[in-house]
């Protein structure tokens, strides 16, 4: 599908990648990682032909069409659903010119290639994939121009993944997404039909989509099969080998070296002392192991207080008076807490965090903290608050004026800030070196909480981690909204959902609340921005009684969700089937005076097409048994909570 060789490209006096080669087959999901700055969006920007490289070529198989995520989000007036649907250009050009088309040849034409891309199904396939991503049926109808760049760049993510080209160029899909929005992408990547490469720093998507690693170091492309862990694991035993290889020759050559510095003045040793020097000549050396060392994180313990720290009791929270974004909150968070809480964007989550850092005050109820709480918060938007014109230092030093220059180095250096990186200007500083400032500036005084919103986003892999060790320890309690199911699964002991305007305790697992998700989201189209219900009434229950009544639930659906596995499974298998036929038919060689074998396989194809729609059948009535038993059941009410 792709192929790259003797790749050069350099900015400036940078070289990025020198004499580069990799091979991506087709209808494979590979994942293009290395640290930040290694050069990976500017390689898809190559791929892309959007710059030419120094030397070497990139080529792509003949005919394959190349989608990518578009940097810039869509605007307009026009609707979400239309501008979704003009991504299939191919299907747009044919609608046009089918308005105007006189010719009975032409038209005809035109009717059978609409068929033949299944032009009928366009809408409900795009009304799928932007219910998945977080849009109901009404804000499809809405213009972009009503939407933040935020929620207009998951509608380019829409547009991108309805093309479906035979490659698709992905760069960092899952940063403008909610961890609902992520688990549903992670999906639907897995089942994609054709070639995807994707840059990312979430190892969940990497692990639970890519079956291969294209890893970018020291300027080349190493490719290694299997998903992340499978590719650090791989890697590390190879580092561990190299490691050990180089410390053998070291140590060969030293002896070599000895024996020649003995041995050469005597006549007896001298042909041999010559022929070890020649070994030395011979000798290449193993590339020694320099791995990059990625910025530890370490956040000041707080001294101990005593629990709870914050008590709410029927507490509402809002922006304008008489409408609460939150209503009736009776929530309490002590010393030891490790919370993360779930839920779309828009349902409340950041007005919680505002609320809890002091930025919005209580509408109602009782709400009552320990008077000597620190709270340290960090919100990505605040990467906009920082001064490009200041350095580092300058900002830590403005918030701890009291403090001698050698502690404010000292905050800084817990967060990888030598001495030349802390006074380098913030306008200078990558994505993620300006996430850890922002760490080390809201952790400066030792919370006894931490509120962290979205912090993964700038960050790449090694990062992540050395964050997610750092939050383990951590003596404070820690309230976490985050996309990343990784980080949130490694950090968080309990799960809160908002929703409806309540927060209460999840007491059912992420993996459950990822195939919640996924029944709501899924490719049924239903409402993306609710959460499932409770078929069975279970306020009042004690937390232990509801983490059974979920048991309950789960092994009554269980039949239905691996009927749905099984179909899904079928429909992969299905897919494969086909692109094979569809490859034989691509090839010009089969179209010669015979065509029995066209015919013959033409009519393969569509069995396939008709055994595929069927699978999808039993598919989508699975998974709509799985929603009616998660909802509520016919006659029922909801509580008022």
């Amino acid at each position: 599908m792709l192929h790259i060789q003797n790749l050069s490209y350099r900015i400036g006096e940078r070289l990025l990648l020198e004499n580069a080669d990799v091979h991506v087959h087709a209808n494979r999901k590979v994942g293009l990682i290395g640290p930040n700055g290694a050069g990976k969006s500017t390689l898809l920007r190559l791929i892309r032909n959007e710059i030419a490289p120094e030397t070497g070529s990139i080529a792509m198989r003949p005919r394959a069409r190349l989608g990518h995520l578009a940097q810039e989000a869509p605007g307009g007036q026009r609707s979400l659903i239309d501008t979704v649907l003009d991504a299939d250009t191919e299907r747009s050009a044919l609608l046009a010119e089918a308005e105007h088309a006189s010719d009975p040849h032409r038209i005809a034409e035109i009717h059978i290639r609409l068929g033949d891309i299944q032009a009928h199904t366009a809408p409900a396939r795009a009304s799928r994939i932007l219910a998945g991503l977080g849009f109901d049926d009404e804000a499809q109808k809405q213009p972009c121009d009503a939407y933040s760049g935020g929620w207009r760049m998951r509608v380019a993510l829409a547009a991108a993944l309805f093309g479906e080209p035979d490659l698709l160029l992905l760069d960092e899909p899952s940063n403008y997404l909610d961890l609902e929005a992520t688990i549903w992408l992670e999906s639907f990547l897995r089942a994609y039909p054709h070639t995807l490469l994707i840059v990312s720093h979430d190892r969940a998507l990497l692990n639970n989509v890519v079956d291969e690693i294209i890893h970018l170091e020291d300027r080349r492309l190493v490719r290694y099969r299997g998903n992340y862990d499978t590719f650090e694991r791989t890697r590390r035993e190879h580092l561990i080998h190299q490691a050990a290889l180089r410390s053998r020759q070291e140590a060969e050559r030293r002896h070599i070296e000895s024996f020649v510095e003995r041995f050469r003045a005597k006549a007896s040793k001298a042909r041999q002392a010559q022929s070890r020097l020649k070994m030395l000549e011979r000798m290449q050396p193993v590339a020694s192991v320099i791995e990059s060392r990625t910025p530890s994180f370490h956040f000041p313990d707080p001294q101990a207080l005593s629990s709870p720290l914050i008590t709410l009791e029927n507490v509402s929270i809002g922006y304008t008076p008489g409408k609460p974004v939150l209503s009736r909150l009776d929530l309490r968070l002590d010393m030891e807490d490790r919370i993360a809480l779930l839920g779309a964007n828009g349902n409340g989550k950041s007005t919680f965090a505002k609320f809890l850092v002091g930025r919005l005050k209580a509408e109602s109820g009782t709400f009552e903290k320990s008077s000597k709480l620190r709270v340290g918060y960090f919100a990505q938007h605040q990467v906009d608050e920082l001064v490009h014109g200041e350095s580092a230092f300058e900002h830590l030093r403005r918030l701890m004026p009291l403090q001698t220059e050698a502690k404010v180095r000292a905050a800084l250096g817990r967060f990888g800030f030598a001495q030349g990186k802390a006074d380098t200007k913030v306008g200078n500083l990558s994505g993620g070196e300006k996430a850890r400032l922002l760490f080390c500036l809201a952790t400066r005084d030792a919370p006894h909480l931490l509120i962290l919103d979205e912090p993964t986003n700038h960050l790449d892999v090694d990062s992540r981690e050395a964050l997610v060790s750092a939050l383990n320890e951590f003596q404070g309690a820690v309230l976490l909204i985050s996309h990343d199911p990784h980080l949130v699964g490694l950090v968080a002991d309990e799960l809160w959902r908002v929703e409806n305007g309540r927060i209460e305790p999840y007491d059912s697992t992420l993996d459950d609340y990822r195939t919640e998700v996924l029944s709501r989201r899924g490719r049924s189209g239903g409402d993306a921005g609710s959460a499932p219900r409770n078929g069975t009434k279970s306020q009042g229950l004690s937390g232990r009684e509801r983490r059974q009544l979920a048991a309950q639930q789960r092994a009554a659906i269980a039949h239905h969700r691996k009927a749905a596995k099984e179909a899904e499974a079928e429909m992969a298998r299905l897919v494969r089937e086909r692109e094979k036929l569809e490859a034989k038919l691509a090839d010009p060689s089969l179209y010669g005076d015979d065509h029995s074998k066209v015919a013959s396989l033409n009519v393969k194809l569509a069995a396939l097409r008709d055994r595929h729609g069927a699978a999808e059948e039993r598919w989508l009535t699975a998974m709509e048994a799985v929603e009616a038993a998660t909802g509520v059941k016919e006659g029922e009410t909801e509580d008022a909570d």
